[in-house]
């Protein structure tokens, strides 16, 4: 190997030292020419007819865009589409946290606490009453006793015969963990 590849060499040799092979540069030009693409791509939906961007919404997502959705909106929701597709769509926790939040949403509830949601493949492990009771994250909700749960708070109902609050019961929010 020359020395102009050896990037040892090239740290002795007072030349800067990038961390990247010959090999990950090349693969790093070749994605941001792709994110290039995808953005420009994204540039030129402005100046597409509302009926184009239509069928684009069509073929991206399989089914025509919602009723009375704005021009504006439809662009948004196919630029957002091709950047998932060029850098990735949101993590499965970060879905399962939104599906929940939509949840909580639907129900009614007033506010919503970011923190307090355990990662996938955790254990909560709560005694009450003399008995210990375990409970599995799962990346779409609970598993406690053998049986999926969307949300703890059922389940700490189920161990206490009363109304209480999952997180708080298994001691994830601040205000269980103060006390």
């Amino acid at each position: 190997m020359t020395p102009s590849h050896d990037t040892t060499a090239r740290r002795h040799s007072g030349e800067p030292f990038s961390g990247l092979s010959v090999n990950d540069a090349r693969r790093n030009r070749l994605c941001n020419q792709a994110l290039a693409e995808v953005d420009g791509e994204i540039a030129r939906l402005v100046d597409r007819s509302t009926q184009e961007l239509r069928r684009a919404w069509r073929s991206l997502h399989h089914t025509g865009p919602p009723l009375g959705l704005s021009r504006d909106l439809i662009i948004r929701g196919l630029a957002e589409k091709l950047q998932q597709r060029a850098h990735g769509g949101p993590s499965r926790p970060l879905q399962r946290r939104l599906r929940m939040l939509a949840g909580e949403f639907e129900k009614g509830a007033g506010s919503f606490d970011p923190g307090g949601v355990p990662k996938t493949g955790t254990s909560l492990v709560r005694r009450w009453r003399g008995h210990t009771h375990t409970v599995f994250v799962c990346e779409d909700g609970f598993e406690y006793d053998g049986q999926r749960y969307r949300s703890l708070t059922v389940i700490a109902e189920r161990i206490t015969g009363a109304h209480w609050s999952g997180p708080r019961f298994f001691g994830l929010n601040k205000r269980a963990r103060a006390s």
